[in-house]
């Protein structure tokens, strides 16, 4: 016999969601129909239909930083930051996991202690010792500062799933002549899957959409993100509202294709993590 308060709740509770979800959605709504407007429409009425939907916005922003080129900066910077952070970040956490004692946990504790200090405090340093490197204006010198930046959290997260993963999986592999990359590689990376697509997914979003490091590392225009080619519609004296809303139009579609076709990851890594506790 169904209850008839369940289904309440139920229908309470969908509808909750519905009008979250619709007010995550409303940001991204104003900023694509913006992008179709005139200056004088977006000033009428931010969140009402364009009379006409016009491309000229869309097509000035393209031609005018150069879309595809800073489009290709971005997924260099991104993707290899990511790869690197997820190579180093899980080959450092096995080891320190299956090499307890106490250098492995001030060298785990000294990691992590840099997530508590602000960015805003190492900006000065990190620019004097990025330009005696060579580092500046250098799309594999901000590669390189993200890794170092971003190895912290991924390092934490394996750190904490690798304590559930058995260690007889891994001797049994060594007793069949596996080595420890072997072991590495075919044994516990897939069983990684989950937590690995979760840390590539948050790094994904924080590197493609970081706006102050490339800010403060990159100068030419050939190098620019799309986020820092997009900031020159945004100033005391632009009034380009319409060509703002279509460059962060410009930015934002890939990360919501990307997430869209992540979110069955983030789900079982949450799982994942629930059940490993």
């Amino acid at each position: 016999m169904n209850n008839p308060s369940y289904g309440l709740s139920k229908l309470g509770l969908e509808l909750i969601m519905i009008v979250l979800g619709l007010l995550f959605l409303f940001p991204l709504y104003i900023t694509v129909i913006n992008g179709f407007k005139t200056y004088n429409e977006i000033m009428g009425s931010a969140w009402a239909l364009p009379e006409t939907f016009s491309f000229a916005n869309y097509i000035t922003v393209w031609n005018q930083i150069n879309i595809p080129g800073v489009f290709m900066n971005s997924l260099i910077i991104t993707v290899a930051s990511v790869v690197f952070i997820l190579l180093i970040s899980s080959a450092a956490a096995y080891q320190l996991v299956r090499r307890p004692g106490i250098v492995s946990n001030v060298i785990f504790l000294g990691i992590l202690s840099s997530l508590v200090i602000p960015f805003q405090t190492l900006m000065i340093p990190l620019v004097k010792i990025a330009k005696e490197l060579g580092l500046i204006d250098s799309l594999y010198g901000l590669i390189f500062i993200y890794c170092g930046f971003g190895v912290p959290l991924a390092l934490f997260l394996y750190h904490g799933f690798i304590k559930a993963i058995p260690r007889e999986l891994e001797e049994a592999a060594h007793i069949d002549g596996s080595g420890v990359f072997g072991v590495f590689f075919r044994i516990l990376l897939p069983l990684m899957k989950p937590i690995t697509s979760t840390i590539a997914i948050l790094h994904t979003l924080w590197i493609w959409n970081d706006f102050l490091l490339p800010l403060i590392m990159l100068t030419s225009a050939k190098n620019k993100t799309i986020p820092l080619a997009s900031s020159i519609y945004f100033g005391e004296y632009n009034n380009e509202y319409g060509l703002a809303m279509a460059a962060l139009t410009f930015a934002i579609i890939p990360m919501v294709i990307f997430f869209l076709l992540m979110q069955k990851y983030i789900i079982q890594g949450i799982t994942a993590g629930a059940v490993k506790g």
